[in-house]
């Protein structure tokens, strides 16, 4: 290996002075040295030894934005650490999506504040479908769609990406006619944007989903986590925006955009033909979120736009370093250079390490990368990075991956 892990710490900043934390003018990404980052607790910095490199998991390298700061810590000083009560999360989700979206489509009336995104799914999933009934998702996907579809009773059923890492339309029609053609309630967990190839779906392609949704009696559930997450030269379009969207569910959360996912809070939001389904939902449902977590997430929406706004400068950066560090040191594998998200989705086919290229970087590199086969068909020969820390990290977790290939 090129580099220790004590070189990767001097290298992200350990050698000079620390930049002043003020919100809209400091890169968050650029914070932080690898000594601070080893003093978390978090999956991401105590799953693997120390020697390994982590960027297998969507935990951003950042401090929390001010307001999000005060916020919780100012509940912590008061001994405010009860039960959440109120509409101040989904107004305040309802305000940031009419500034940054340009939608109002978010009424208090029709959504209901969950554990997070996640339980959030599930729990509409038993609304609109029955035991065994097929849940259409598009591998490679977000490898816990499998696992909680299997968790309800339900079948996942694969309509995969195109080979263009988008929707494959004609795909999705044919795996809806065979997911109607069972007889049971169908439902399609759509991942908008998509995790792991950072695709931000286009208004024209929610709106054919919509269609063919409607033409099948499949209705869509879309998982929208990631949407504040939108890189330079891309556009966020709510699923429940489009025409045709009426029945539709989406769920959404602040915690990828604020590395709040430790902090628990999601809100589901119902169309506005889907407000019976929504008052279905078990009253316990709405038990789940965190005080931490709520007051958390309403302060990211209300105040942190300015720390996110450097975020996603700093991201667009990002993603830029790393296209130029593959091409300089591992020409032989792919990036889908991504449109949102934080993470970047790579094909390592050409180096032929097998299906599962990620196991090789860490015991050669000692990096840890998303294992693709976890994410599906199509994940075999690739791996995810998450790319939301600084670059002289990210120079390190590719030269990492280059000493593995040597």
């Amino acid at each position: 290996m090129a580099s220790s892990l004590a070189d990767a710490g001097r290298i992200a900043q350990t050698d000079t002075p620390r930049p002043v934390r003020h919100d809209g003018l400091v890169n968050p990404l650029e914070m932080l040295t690898l000594d601070d980052l080893h003093t978390r607790t978090s999956v991401k910095w105590r799953l693997y030894p120390p020697d390994v490199l982590p960027a297998f998991v969507a935990e951003m390298d950042v401090v929390l934005a001010e307001p999000v700061e005060r916020a919780m810590t100012d509940a912590l000083r008061r001994g405010d650490t009860g039960y959440p009560i109120g509409t101040g999360y989904v107004e305040a989700l309802a305000a940031f999506a009419s500034q940054r979206w340009g939608w109002d489509g978010i009424d208090v009336g029709r959504s209901l504040m969950v554990a997070d995104v996640m339980t959030g799914v599930s729990e509409v999933l038993q609304l609109v479908t029955e035991p065994g009934s097929p849940v259409i998702v598009n591998p490679p996907v977000y490898p816990p769609f499998f696992a909680f579809v299997s968790k309800i009773g339900r079948r996942a059923t694969d309509a995969p990406l195109g080979a263009d890492g988008r929707l494959d339309l004609e795909a999705l029609g044919e795996t809806f006619a065979r997911a109607a053609a069972t007889g049971l309630p169908a439902a399609y967990l759509l991942c908008n944007p998509q995790n792991p190839t950072g695709t931000a779906h286009r208004p024209d392609e929610l709106a054919s989903v919509a269609r063919l949704a409607h033409e099948h009696g499949v209705r869509v559930v879309a998982d929208e986590i990631h949407a504040p997450i939108v890189l330079d030269g891309a556009r966020f379009t709510p699923y429940l925006s489009v025409e045709g969207a009426e029945d539709a569910f989406s769920v959404m959360s602040a915690s990828k955009a604020w590395n709040l996912a430790g902090a628990k809070a999601g809100v589901v939001v119902a169309g506005a033909d889907a407000e019976e389904d929504l008052e279905r939902m078990p009253e316990v449902v709405g038990h789940g979120a965190s005080q931490m977590g709520a007051l958390g997430h309403t302060a990211a929406l209300r105040e942190g736009g300015d720390w996110l706004d450097e975020v996603l400068s700093g991201l667009s950066a990002n993603r830029s370093h790393l296209a130029g560090e593959l091409a300089r040191r591992l020409p032989e594998v792919r990036l889908w250079e991504p449109e949102a998200t934080y993470l970047a989705w790579l094909d390592c086919r050409a180096l032929e390490l097998g299906d599962d290229p990620a196991e090789v970087f860490l015991e050669r590199g000692r990096v840890a990368l998303g294992s693709g086969p976890t994410f599906g068909p199509g994940g075999a020969g690739h791996v995810r990075v998450t790319a939301a820390t600084s670059k002289a990290v990210l120079s390190e977790i590719v030269e990492r991956m280059a000493s593995s290939v040597r």
